[in-house]
């Protein structure tokens, strides 16, 4: 037998799903996080889904983990103390950063510059220089170097990043610095800028090398920790991470380049999203993962989700490759409120949180929330699973009454005027990754997990024209089943920055080709056969004198077919997708990727049993809920019952372990053959 668990370590819960490779068959666990230190609540779990399972930590293989530990730490600012050493001339490059403002007009009056990762006291300059071909114009000194390295570690520095002018060209002064810091400050992690992102433009290379290093000793203890906790309980298989742009990456590349970890956590959602969309026949999807705090939206268009070259963490933007996931204060726990100025209600970002949490759960809370709206319009039914877990209904009508009497409006009235502001919210934010992106929504389905997706995904398909909404099985911990069904990836970049007309064909192409090479070796070193592993190339490409540019991904085989001349033709098409036009100035190629990716697991979705199209037999009992403005019989079902073709009519509520399915009036829910239940206007 061969396992995989897949392990997502969310604010309140660590979910977990453990497959079996063979049969298909798989069992899942959610067990309370351990903040204070998230791998406790990792080997609870562990334990018991091992014992679910009738089997020991020793019988997995793999074991594959989405983490938000890289992400908090950048967040709640407890990064590492880090020091930087800069060419001469260059020490304030962190402090000018970039000129953009957020906010519009008003935020340059406003806007307080965020304070940089890297302090100014702690940078330093040394002598030397590359010319911006990478040619040694002047000699870097030991000297130099070592006097700067002393005042660092005079200052007590935690992490060393070094980023010298045009190194991503010729890192051989970056590798001496290296080298001497290693003497000089033995245990200091070192971060240099042409390992970590060897790209021109030098404030966002410094910046994400600086963030690579401000959060590697905390990643770094993390994952040794988990690791030896794993070793100990008797796991001996592969411990991989997920990264940001959906890959996976040894535990042991992380805690070198942990930058690559920043939206670990989201990605987790999508991986899950692809899996489930091959599962059921489906190639164009908009993901909709709604937590308690916050809901993330991704693309997937001909089952391959939109990458970005970019990673948004707070006020930070790291060049570093992630899932184009964009988040919005919109979740179960989001708070509900009328401000005395406006005298309209609002609802959110504020969220109740795990503690005290909505009214409903009976922890204290007092606010009225999304999840209470849900409680009081009868979509969430105050006993669940036959009454192992019970909302507090009456609590939640009280709260949401001060909404209502402060709206002078009725109690369902304002309780559905909660419901449909915070999914306006979460319609806002799939607009922003479809139609700003210059996709038509109504091409693609909607797909809702996390703990209150499939609640929302109904009416958020309504408004978007997405159809089917699709609920899948075990939704509050699909991101569990992404960790657990994704795999390997790494990748190379090198800057070109030549215009097409001025470039050599077969330059571009040996140079793709060796950095293939260097990036198979990597996968090959994890264990991965060369059959087994696939390369792809990404592009940037631009129009002489944009300051921007557009990725473009491409097989090997289709740039030795079409060349250099159909990557052009490419560009041009994306431009006018993206911004409606199009320019008569000549193309430039600006940066050169490869990228390997490891094998695909070929797992099937154990079938459901064959039904008559009749849910009868899921029937838990009737029920009654609001919609079209009154109250109106509905049917609650057991999701664990119901088979392959059951035709569920609206309005109707399926309960499971880890989420709630709400099927709005006019529609109705079909059980596809592997259980996912797609929800269409009847």
């Amino acid at each position: 037998m061969s396992y995989r668990l897949g392990v997502d370590v969310g604010g309140t819960f660590t979910d977990l799903l453990l497959f079996d490779q063979e049969s298909g068959s798989f069992w899942r666990t959610k067990t309370p996080s351990t903040p204070h230190d998230s791998s406790e609540g990792i080997m609870n779990g562990l334990a018991g889904i091992c014992s679910d399972a009738g089997i020991e930590p020793s019988d997995i293989d793999y074991f594959l983990h989405g983490t938000t530990v890289a992400t908090n730490a950048m967040l709640e600012g407890k990064g590492a103390r880090v020091g930087l050493v800069v060419s001469e001339g260059y020490r304030q490059v962190m402090q000018i950063a970039r000129s953009f403002v957020p906010g519009g007009l008003a935020g340059w009056i406003v806007w307080p510059k965020p304070e940089p990762l890297a302090a100014l006291e702690d940078t330093f300059e040394i002598a030397g220089r590359m010319d911006a071909q990478g040619n040694e114009v002047r000699p870097v000194e030991d000297d130099d170097i070592r006097a700067a390295l002393e005042k660092l570690k005079a200052r007590g520095v935690e992490a060393l990043t070094v980023s010298l002018m045009n190194g991503y060209l010729n890192g051989a002064h970056e590798k001496r610095v290296g080298e001497l810091a290693a003497e000089i400050l033995p245990g200091v992690p070192v971060s240099l800028s042409h390992e970590v992102l060897p790209e021109m433009q030098e404030y966002e290379r410094t910046l994400t090398t600086v963030a690579n290093a401000a959060v590697r000793p905390v990643v770094g203890s993390y994952v040794r920790n988990l690791r030896s906790k794993l070793r100990d309980s008797g796991m001996a298989g592969s411990l991989s991470l997920l990264r940001s742009d959906g890959g996976l990456m040894s535990s042991e590349k992380s805690e070198e380049h942990p930058v690559a970890l920043l939206m670990s956590g989201p990605a987790g959602g999508v991986t899950g999203a692809l899996w489930v969309a091959k599962n059921a026949g489906l190639e164009n999807i908009l993901t909709l993962d709604v937590g308690g705090t916050s809901t993330d939206v991704a693309l997937i268009e001909a089952l391959e989700a939109r990458r970005v070259r970019t990673t948004d963490v707070g006020h930070l933007s790291v060049r570093a490759s992630a899932l184009d996931v964009k988040t919005v204060g919109a979740g179960g726990g989001s708070i509900a409120y009328v401000p005395e100025l406006t005298g309209a209600l609002r609802v959110g970002p504020q969220s109740a949180g795990a503690v005290p949490g909505p009214v409903a759960y009976g922890k204290g809370g007092t606010e009225p929330t999304v999840t209470d709206a849900n409680v009081v319009l009868g979509y969430l039914p105050e006993s669940l699973l036959g009454g192992t877990f019970t909302l507090d209904r009456e609590g939640s009508k009280k709260a949401v009454q001060t909404i209502a009497d402060k709206l002078g409006i009725g109690l369902m009235e304002a309780a559905r005027g909660i419901i449909d502001i915070v999914n306006e919210n979460m319609f806002g934010a799939l607009r922003m990754i479809s139609v700003q992106q210059g996709y038509d929504p109504r091409h693609f389905a909607l797909m809702g997990f996390g703990g209150a997706g499939p609640l929302h995904v109904n009416a958020v398909a309504r408004l978007m024209g997405s159809w089917p909404a699709v609920s899948p099985v075990s939704p509050g911990v699909l991101c569990a089943l992404g960790d657990a069904t994704t795999r390997m990836r790494t990748e190379l970049a090198r800057s070109f920055s030549r215009r097409f007309d001025e470039t050599d064909e077969d330059d571009v192409l040996a140079q793709l080709e060796e950095m293939a090479a260097q990036t198979s070796a990597e996968l090959a070193a994890e264990g991965i056969a060369e059959e087994d592993v696939t390369v792809t190339f990404e592009l940037d490409v631009r129009y002489e004198g944009q300051a921007f540019e557009v990725p473009l991904a491409i097989d090997p085989e289709t740039l030795r077919k079409d060349g250099l001349a159909g990557v052009t033709k490419r560009f041009d098409v994306e431009h006018e997708r993206l911004f409606t036009f199009n320019m008569e100035s000549p193309h430039e190629l600006v940066n050169l990727r490869a990228v390997a990716l490891g094998p695909v697991l070929d797992l099937e979705a154990p079938a459901l049993p064959e039904g008559n199209g009749d849910p009868s037999d899921a029937k838990l009992r009737d029920h009654e809920l609001w919609a079209d403005g009154k109250m109106q019989p509905a049917v609650i079902y057991d999701r664990a019952k119901l088979k392959a073709g059951d035709v569920i009519p609206g309005p109707a509520i399926v309960i499971e372990m880890d989420s709630t399915t709400l099927i709005e009036a006019d529609c109705t829910g079909t059980v596809d053959r592997v259980g996912n239940i797609l929800i269409n206007l009847a």
